[in-house]
């Protein structure tokens, strides 16, 4: 295989359309440690986080499509790693070797920064065998997820204190919701292959009937947690500049989330659930956003507007469902 047709297929494996989640959830950290220490802000440690968290998705996309081999013959036999265009041992011993580099950067940034790395990976694995077990693969991705949350916060100087605060906590237990959640309605398209490959995920378990309507339920999640964290005081609106801006985003936050669910209710099968995903990548990502909103609210309608694009962009360049 000649190293431009290897290289074609591992990016074309790393679906970057997703790459956003991780990126905006890593932003979420790095946002909230230049809020407490503005004065250390330099712009090439943020890009370089940046490019290590968009990164980051790819990387374990690799690993993840290795570990569900399996249902991918069924659900998505078009994939690289199916149709044997991509080798699997070249894929895995370049993720492997991407992450060791991950590893290092970061330890250059701030050794504390390695363990949400190493956290992330373990998590991904054991993700893979979590989704036999109902909601609980929702629960360690989305935890997955939020590992980029808490890279952000350490990459970006070095250690503060007191580091555990309710306002992070919260942050870091929307960023792991909305990303359980996200993750819930992408098991919609996997439902034939997860069934016959073994995987009890929730819709697998409950069929898609009572899926549909725990995906309408499961939609104002997000909005409830954020009220209860907020009204306790666990994590207040700070800056009153930013309250429109954080309103615009949590309102579109919330369309998207809503449309979502009704997507999915009204396709839970077929070539319409596969081009549902933008929309249900976009309001995981427009939520994260949100939360930025609190601390930068003019950042914020920039992530929100670009991700918004691009997300679209690269998705479209994806148009076999079955890939």
């Amino acid at each position: 295989m000649s190293k431009a047709r290897f290289a074609k297929a591992y990016i074309k494996s790393m679906r970057l359309y997703y790459a956003f989640i991780t990126g905006i959830a890593g932003w979420i950290g790095v946002s909230f440690y230049y809020w407490h220490r503005p004065e250390l802000f330099t712009w090439w440690r943020s890009a370089l986080i940046l490019v290590l968290l968009f990164l980051s998705w790819g990387v374990n996309q690799i690993i993840n499509d290795y570990l569900g081999l399996p249902e991918d013959r069924i659900n998505a036999p078009n994939r690289p790693m199916v149709t044997g265009e991509l080798l699997p041992g070249w894929a895995m011993g370049t993720s492997i070797a991407l992450l060791l580099l991950v590893g290092l950067v970061s330890w250059w940034l701030n050794p504390w920064s390695v363990a949400p790395v190493v956290l992330g990976v373990l998590l991904n694995v054991v993700y893979e065998y979590a989704k036999a077990w109902s909601l609980w693969g929702n629960v360690v991705f989305g935890l997955s997820i939020a590992m980029c949350t808490v890279y952000g916060f350490l990459a970006g100087g070095p250690m503060v204190t007191p580091l555990v605060t309710s306002n992070r906590i919260s942050a870091f237990l929307l960023v792991a919701l909305m990303n359980s959640l996200m993750t819930f309605y992408t098991y919609f398209k996997d439902f034939e292959g997860d069934r016959l490959a073994g995987k009890r995920t929730f819709v697998v378990r409950h069929g898609l009937r009572a899926s549909r309507w725990a995906g309408l339920v499961g939609a104002f999640l997000p909005t409830l947690a954020f009220a209860v964290f907020h009204f306790t005081g666990w994590l207040p609106l700070t800056d009153v500049l930013f309250m429109r801006d954080f309103l615009f985003c949590a309102v579109i936050t919330v369309f998207l989330q809503l449309w979502t669910a009704v997507l999915f209710f009204r396709y839970p099968e077929g070539e319409r659930t596969y081009f549902s995903l933008a929309t249900n990548i976009r309001a995981c990502v427009a939520g994260q956003i949100t939360i930025i909103a609190i601390f930068n609210g003019t950042l914020a309608l920039y992530l929100l507007t670009a991700s918004y694009v691009f997300i679209g962009f690269l998705f479209n360049l994806y148009k076999d469902a079955r890939a």
